[in-house]
């Protein structure tokens, strides 16, 4: 295995040549507990929400918290999934194959058949029948590209998804439980030069979507560790586990800091409740955590807890790690830690930035939180698959520093 880059540059500063110390590179047991944790997450298949894979992750999940001596427990929240009958664009009798953006309805009748414009300019509402646009799956939190749906004239969006590398980079629905504006498809990079070309020469689009809601439910994986001192304030361990396809290093690096931060309290048991869960729901507006917060009223306001949230893309493959939070206590404490365990982060934010994921209600809302989060060339693509999209070593490493800070918030 091949040691993170920064770890090899850092070495050779230190005057280590090209070899890294013994005291310098993650434990053997660290590492095989993260091979092991890795290999069985990207086994699952997809993880989309409420999906056998979401489930397998779920029991998984759960089992090994058990065999780390937890006792784990499912909260089980209700959802209306989303499933595809179809979804294509058909251009002069060739069909590709697409995904619905599943915030956004049908196109009528089944379909959608008419000349079409192109154009990424999201201050400019389109009019044309058909618009076809290129975007990156953080387009999704741009006010502009919610504004452009909601005015757009259009009877029909066809993304071309961007992503760092080739792909179907599929964009999350953030507006899951309130669809709104034309219906979109999403389509691979891949087919953009076909489309772009058959827009230039005026040929027409057909886009067909249609979807069903089927009622069903998802499962948050939660552990409750009762502290010594159970009138001072919780502290909450959060990661989402609920994914487009198995996405090993958007979603992996988290649980594996995770679980690791679970085993150390389990050694060292804290003086505080700790409170750690893994929740479904997050491609889909984040709705797991919604539940969870439904049931903890005024945990995400200011005095009514501290939140840990390992976020995406933890260790990913030549990626690097930030760190978001509004807290200098919880930011010094990380970094050190990080330090401590040779994996500092690359950039701390400003304390003002506010977060896209799970955290961003609670930096809204004024609560007291750190957010774990990397980089990663293959975000939201179907290519993120073990071992290629992980740098192992890395995760070990940032797992254990993380570990380290939760058990010293937890005393």
């Amino acid at each position: 295995m091949r040691p993170h880059p920064r770890l090899q540059r850092r070495a050779l500063l230190l005057g280590g040549g090209a070899m890294l110390t013994a005291g310098m590179q993650a434990t053997s047991a660290e590492v095989l507990r993260t091979t092991t944790w890795l290999r069985a997450w990207d086994s699952h298949g997809n993880h989309r929400t409420a999906t056998p894979g979401d489930e397998q992750g779920a029991d998984w999940l759960a089992a090994e918290a058990r065999a780390l001596g937890a006792t784990p427990s499912f909260e089980s929240f209700a959802l209306d999934r989303v499933d595809t009958d179809a979804a294509f664009l058909e251009i002069e009798g060739e069909r590709i194959p697409g995904e619905p953006m599943q915030d956004a309805p049908d196109t009528p009748d089944g379909r959608v058949m008419a000349l079409a414009s192109t154009g990424n300019n999201l201050a400019e509402p389109s009019q044309a029948d058909i618009h076809v646009m290129e975007l990156a799956p953080t387009a999704v939190y741009s006010p502009d590209f919610a504004r452009f749906r909601r005015e757009s004239r259009s009877k029909a969006l066809v993304v071309i998804t961007k992503g760092a590398a080739p792909g179907l980079a599929l964009l999350n629905a953030e507006s899951f439980k309130a669809p709104y504006g034309p219906p979109i498809l999403q389509v691979s990079s891949a087919a953009g030069p076909r489309i772009l070309d058959a827009v230039r020469r005026g040929a027409a689009l057909r886009v067909v979507l249609r979807t069903r809601r089927t009622r069903t439910q998802a499962r948050n994986v939660v552990v409750t560790l009762p502290g010594r001192n159970r009138t001072r304030p919780k502290l909450v361990v959060m990661t989402p586990r609920s994914s487009w396809y198995q996405s090993t290093a958007e979603r992996g690096g988290g649980l594996v800091c995770w679980l690791e931060a679970l085993r150390a309290l389990i050694a060292a048991p804290p003086g505080r409740d700790v409170i750690l869960t893994a929740n479904s729901g997050h491609e889909i507006g984040h709705i797991g955590l919604d539940d969870f917060l439904a049931r903890r009223p005024g945990w995400d306001q200011p005095g009514g807890a501290s939140w840990i949230h390992y976020g995406a893309n933890i260790g990913s493959a030549g990626g690097e790690l930030h760190i978001l939070s509004n807290a200098d206590d919880l930011r010094t404490l990380f970094q050190a830690e990080l330090t401590t365990a040779r994996f500092p982060a690359n950039r701390l934010a400003e304390k003002t930035f506010v977060p896209n994921g799970e955290t961003r209600d609670i930096h809204k809302a004024g609560g007291h939180y750190l957010t774990l989060m990397g980089t990663n060339r293959l975000f939201h693509l179907p290519q993120d698959r073990f071992p290629d999209s992980v740098d192992v070593e890395a995760i070990a490493r940032i797992a254990a520093g993380s570990a380290a800070a939760v058990a010293a918030l937890s005393k």
